[in-house]
């Protein structure tokens, strides 16, 4: 699938996603994971990130992450069991990165997957979009018209995308 916007916000299609808005890129047998544009977008102005450890084991479905942003803090659950073997180290100075490229530069972690099988309990970009849909559509009950999908990314001007895409 390509990329798409959905109510406004960006879903990669070489992706996994879950219900709690995480993404997986899989890359042989590890997971890079980060928030989706949704989840940046709700959380606002992100100004710490509470990694994991190098070395640390994590479960699919436990929090791995703690996002602080100036209305809360949020946790991020682990899409998959394994190991941490690789944090995004530039969060640190940097924790609005999360927020001006949340598919690129403002990844979290990298885990090595103990079973790589799992990615196909995740959502995949299609059934994302769907749910995506779904959800902007509750969150506007007034507006009658259905929640469009963008066919390709392509065609939305860059400045409307809400943050540059790396090349």
């Amino acid at each position: 699938m390509d990329d798409v916007i959905v109510g406004g916000y960006l879903v990669k299609g070489d992706r996994y996603y879950t219900k709690e808005h995480e993404w997986v890129l899989v890359k042989g047998a590890n997971a890079q994971v980060g928030i989706t544009d949704y989840a940046q977008k709700m959380l606002g102005d992100i100004v710490f990130v509470e990694l994991p450890a190098k070395g640390e084991a994590t479960e699919a479905g436990d929090t791995f992450v703690n996002i602080e942003s100036v209305k809360n803090v949020a946790p991020v659950y682990s899409p998959v069991t394994g190991t941490v073997v690789e944090v995004n180290d530039m969060l640190e100075e940097e924790p609005n990165l999360v927020n001006e490229s949340p598919y690129d530069a403002g990844w979290l972690a990298i885990i090595e997957m103990s079973d790589p099988t799992e990615v196909e309990d995740l959502l995949t970009a299609e059934d994302y979009a769907e749910l995506l849909a779904e959800i902007v559509k509750e969150e506007n009950p007034d507006e009658e018209t259905e929640v469009p999908i963008e066919e390709s990314i392509e065609t939305i001007p860059e400045e409307e995308l809400g943050f540059e895409e790396e090349r």
